[in-house]
């Protein structure tokens, strides 16, 4: 049936054209947003899933693999669905007639205007965008950027969110990030600095922290964060107040703090055991040498 004779009034039937149109446009919206959600969730996964080459990229371990595959997903998805949004816009325009020419000029002269008064933005997502590409973080990683130490709750191509240790906010442009330091990249070194009172029990109390260190080792709650064994570095320093022992071990990155503390109390049970007086608790009392009184 025809359209006009259904509908005398021109301006109702226009309305309804229009209404028609819009209805097309949102369910035309709608599938599309979740397809191209589909097409950045597959294309990340295949992505993520390549097996790089040698010096390419490092081994990841199971929970970096998980964070760096979330911040990427969340990214592409976002970046996907604003494409969508805008084409979507376009043709809501064109519906009603609107001219897009100004539009476009007007992005043109948005565009002179980010290039010479929004340099600062320009310089955030240029950052963000190196960022995702070089690998520095991901959501979840305990970075140290811009002078803040935190966990990265939230990541986007202008801004950084971190978490500090007593739960402040940092929101941290991207563009004024230079160094990043990330604290659970794969790996880390645990180089614990054990202070002894008496310097003449030196060899007994390196025998005991390595027993510690062995005794952490084969526990199997723990034994699935080393990746090496711990070991006794040596006399790390001397003074008044004693010496200090450092052992070292290598653990999983994201393992660093816990394994430290753990580390440190089986130290400190083992000592008390063994009555072996940790350093800086007092005035030094030297122990009479072997065949001498005291």
């Amino acid at each position: 049936m025809d359209l006009n004779t259904l509908i005398p009034d021109a301006n109702l039937r226009q309305a309804v054209r229009i209404g028609v149109d819009l209805v097309v446009v949102i369910i035309a919206t709608a599938i599309a947003l979740r397809i191209v959600h589909r097409i950045a969730v597959a294309t990340v996964n295949q992505r993520l899933s390549r097996r790089p080459a040698d010096g390419e990229a490092p081994h990841y371990t199971a929970l970096e693999h998980r964070k760096r595959h979330a911040t990427l997903e969340a990214l592409a998805v976002s970046l996907a669905r604003l494409v969508v949004l805008i084409v979507a816009l376009v043709v809501v325009l064109a519906i009603f007639d609107v001219d897009i020419g100004p539009a476009i000029a007007g992005l043109g002269l948005l565009g002179l205007g980010v290039g010479l008064g929004l340099q600062g933005l320009v310089k955030d997502t240029v950052a963000g965008a190196l960022i995702i590409l070089e690998d520095q973080f991901a959501r979840g990683d305990v970075v140290t950027i811009a002078g803040v130490r935190g966990t990265v709750e939230d990541f986007g191509l202008r801004r950084t969110v971190l978490r500090d240790e007593d739960g402040t906010v940092h929101v941290v442009s991207n563009g004024l990030i230079d160094v990043v330091s990330n604290e659970t990249r794969v790996w880390a070194r645990l180089l614990i600095d054990v202070p002894i009172r008496d310097p003449n029990i030196v060899e007994k109390a390196m025998t005991v922290i390595l027993q510690a260190g062995t005794e952490l080792a084969a526990d199997p709650v723990w034994a699935k964060r080393l990746l090496d064994k711990p070991v006794i570095e040596g006399v790390e320093s001397m003074s008044a107040a004693g010496v200090v022992v450092r052992t070292e071990v290598t653990v999983a990155a994201v393992e660093r703090d816990s394994t430290a503390a753990e580390y440190r109390r089986r130290i400190v049970e083992a000592f008390a055991r063994e009555k072996i007086a940790l350093g800086d608790a007092g005035p030094l009392v030297l122990a009479s040498p072997p065949g001498e009184e005291s």
